[in-house]
């Protein structure tokens, strides 16, 4: 098993796998501009590979862009399917290479997924995975009812919700969760069950609804474009939908849960990573404005300076006039004038900040 971290991966993973094809690359897609795997797909047809591509009906911003798609693979040989309009959306995003290497995502096939937002994917050879996948894949493709075959996938809005619960429900020590969106009624009182029980509970995204039980920290300043939940540092989900009713009951999503011990460590790393960032972030953003009236107070001291030189001269010349000639070491002169200038500042601007707060503190009672 393979976890691809976003950002990092460029798309190599998935261009090796398209690359390394014998037989056949089914591909489900629903944001895309990736050039570069667009052109190993034209590269496998050149080659004999059978690519089919199920393209979305449709998502918020880019079905024209869909539709521009759809004609170039087809022009490339590429065999094109257009997912149904039953649903609210096809969000899900996989692929399987000869039937037997599946490549679970979270991230869309763009540019700014890849690049610029933490995300993840699961790369992994499993006939069982493999096939449930191709399940999805050819039910869809033909516009005709998906029947898991096993669990060995998470779809929504088939199996979704009853594994999900039963993964959080599972949950003994900790839940270390990337969501950009917590606000199924349900899942949320599942969280905070778990987090009565003693279970530590930890969001990097948004909870709708304020919950003294669960710790929440906004992504910054990566943009957030992942499905992931840690449990016990022993399993994680990974996949395209959030704990909302819409991703769990009204659209194709697709996710998997993963027991590989390394995976599931990089997968805490990071998020224990991003998670320390954020409040490092936080307190840099505290200290913000007294930097920021520093370097003004600053520029204003520096503004109102008489020239340096001038009064340089005339006490190098006053001293002269009473200790008769001075033997000067520039470098001596620079750094001890430095020392005295600071010593000078300090003071001043001590007893300019300690006048200042009794007149804000004296304004604040009034």
């Amino acid at each position: 098993m393979k976890l691809l971290i976003q950002p990092g991966d460029d798309g190599t993973a998935l261009i090796k796998g398209i690359n390394l094809a014998k037989r056949t690359v089914d591909i489900a897609i629903f944001r895309f501009d990736h050039r570069e795997i667009e052109k190993a797909l034209a590269h496998a047809v050149g080659r004999g590979v059978t690519v089919r591509a199920l393209i979305a009906h449709t998502n918020r911003t880019g079905e024209e862009n869909l539709r521009k798609l759809e004609l170039r693979l087809l022009a490339a040989g590429v065999t094109v399917a257009r997912t149904a309009d039953d649903l609210l959306r096809y969000h899900g995003k996989f692929m399987i290479a000869d039937q037997r290497e599946v490549y679970v995502l979270a991230f869309n096939l763009t540019y700014l997924d890849i690049e610029r937002c933490r995300s993840f994917g699961v790369v992994m050879r499993s006939p069982s995975v493999a096939r449930e996948a191709l399940r999805v894949f050819d039910a869809d493709s033909k516009r005709t009812p998906y029947e898991p075959g096993s669990n060995a996938l998470v779809v929504s809005p088939t199996n979704a919700r009853r594994q999900l619960s039963a993964f959080i429900q599972g949950a003994r020590k900790e839940l270390l969760i990337y969501d950009p969106k917590v606000s199924d009624p349900a899942m949320i009182r599942l969280l905070e069950e778990r987090a009565r029980a003693g279970v530590s509970v930890q969001i990097i995204g948004k909870l709708t609804r304020a919950s003294s039980l669960v710790e929440v920290r906004k992504l910054a300043p990566l943009r957030l474009h992942t499905r992931t939940i840690i449990r016990d540092g022993r399993m994680a989900f990974v996949g395209s939908q959030s704990l909302r009713s819409a991703e769990l009951d009204m659209r194709r999503e697709i996710g998997i849960i993963i027991r590989d011990a390394k995976a599931v460590r990089q997968l805490a790393q990071t998020f224990r990573g991003d998670w320390l960032a954020i409040e490092q972030n936080a307190e840099t953003a505290k200290t913000a404005p007294a930097e920021k009236l520093a370097k003004k107070v600053a520029k204003a001291v520096v503004k109102e300076l008489p020239p340096v030189a001038p009064v340089l001269d005339t006490v190098v010349k006053e001293f002269a006039a009473h200790a008769g000639a001075l033997e000067l070491d520039p470098e001596d002169m620079q750094e001890t004038v430095n020392e005295a200038v600071k010593q000078a500042v300090r003071e001043a601007v001590k007893d300019a900040v300690e006048e200042a707060v009794e007149h804000s503190s004296a304004g604040a009672v009034k």
